[in-house]
C-alpha cells in the first residue's frame, strides 16, 4: 500500500479494504484512492469518515456487485469504529475521466447508506478534481492518469447547481438539519461553497470555514466558530440559524 494514513487503527481498516476488494473484482481492480479530509490534511479522528474511490477496468457485472455487498457487510461487522465510518464508490476507468449525468449511477458505499447502484451528483465534478489533484493514491495509475483537468468554470457551475438542487430541497424539508452532526456538516459545507464561488478553487471545510470567519458577514461568525468544534453531545441546537444561513448563502447566487 503505497499511501501512509500514518492513524495505525485507520491503516488496520483500509488494508482490510483494499486486500477485501482486490479478492473480490480480481483482474476488473485498476486502483484505490483516498480524497476528502484524508487527503486535505484536515482529518479528524473524532469526527471524520474514510473517503474512498475504486476504479474498476469496466462496468460491474451484477455477481461481482453482489459479492461487493457482502463484503462491504463483513467488514462492518468487524470491532473497529472505522468499520462503519466507510465512504466509497466504484467508479469505471471510462467514466471516471469526465462527470457524465448520463453515465453516473455507480456501486456506492456511506455512512448513511447501504451498499448499492446510486447516482452520483454533480459534487462529483468537484470530487473528480480533488482526487485528481490530491488525491492519496493506495495502489495504481497515479489520479492524473485517469482524470481529465476540472476547469474552475465547471467547479463553480457544479457548486452553483448543488445549492440550488439538493440544499434548496433541503430547505424545503430540512429534517436532516434537526442533527447537531448535520448543522455543523451543513454550516462549513456553506463555508466551502463560498469559498469556491469566491476563488473557483476547493478548499477543505475548516480551510473554507476560517477564511469565511474573516471575510463574510460578521453575524455567521458565531454559527461558523460553532461548526468548526461541534460536538455530538453538546447540547446546542443551531437550526434555525443553520436554515438561515444556507439562505443566505443560496440568495446569494440568484
Amino acid at each position: 500500500m503505497n499511501g501512509l494514513i500514518h492513524y495505525p487503527d485507520v491503516d488496520e481498516i483500509l488494508v482490510v479494504l483494499l486486500s477485501s476488494v482486490q479478492k473480490v473484482l480480481g483482474d476488473q481492480f485498476v486502483g484505490m484512492y483516498l480524497y476528502g479530509s484524508l487527503s486535505s490534511g484536515d482529518f479528524d479522528p473524532s469526527r471524520s469518515d474514510i473517503d474512498f474511490l475504486v476504479v474498476t477496468r469496466a462496468e460491474l457485472p451484477d455477481e461481482t456487485i453482489d459479492n461487493l455487498a457482502a463484503m462491504h457487510r463483513q467488514i462492518a461487522g468487524k470491532s473497529s469504529k472505522w468499520a462503519n465510518k466507510l465512504e466509497g464508490s466504484y467508479i469505471p476507468r471510462s467514466a471516471l475521466r469526465r462527470y457524465d449525468p448520463a453515465n453516473s449511477r455507480h456501486p456506492t458505499i456511506g455512512v448513511d447508506w447501504e451498499f448499492g447502484v446510486n447516482p452520483h451528483g454533480s459534487d462529483w465534478i468537484i470530487q473528480r478534481r480533488i482526487i485528481r489533484e490530491q488525491g492519496v493514491v493506495l495502489t495504481g495509475p497515479a489520479p492524473k492518469e485517469l482524470i481529465d483537468p476540472v476547469s474552475a468554470e465547471e467547479i463553480v457551475r457544479a457548486v452553483r447547481e448543488i445549492l440550488q438542487g439538493w440544499w434548496s430541497q433541503q430547505l424545503r424539508n430540512p429534517a436532516l438539519l434537526k442533527t447537531r452532526e448535520y448543522q455543523a456538516f451543513a454550516v462549513l459545507t456553506m463555508c466551502r461553497a463560498l469559498y469556491t464561488l469566491r476563488h473557483g478553487e476547493v478548499a477543505s471545510k475548516p480551510v473554507s470555514a476560517r477564511w469565511a470567519l474573516a471575510m463574510i458577514d460578521r453575524r455567521w461568525s458565531p454559527l461558523i466558530g460553532r461548526a468548526l468544534v461541534w460536538e455530538e453531545d453538546d447540547g446546542i441546537d443551531d437550526v434555525v440559524e443553520t436554515v438561515d444561513f444556507i439562505h443566505f448563502v443560496i440568495d446569494g447566487i440568484n
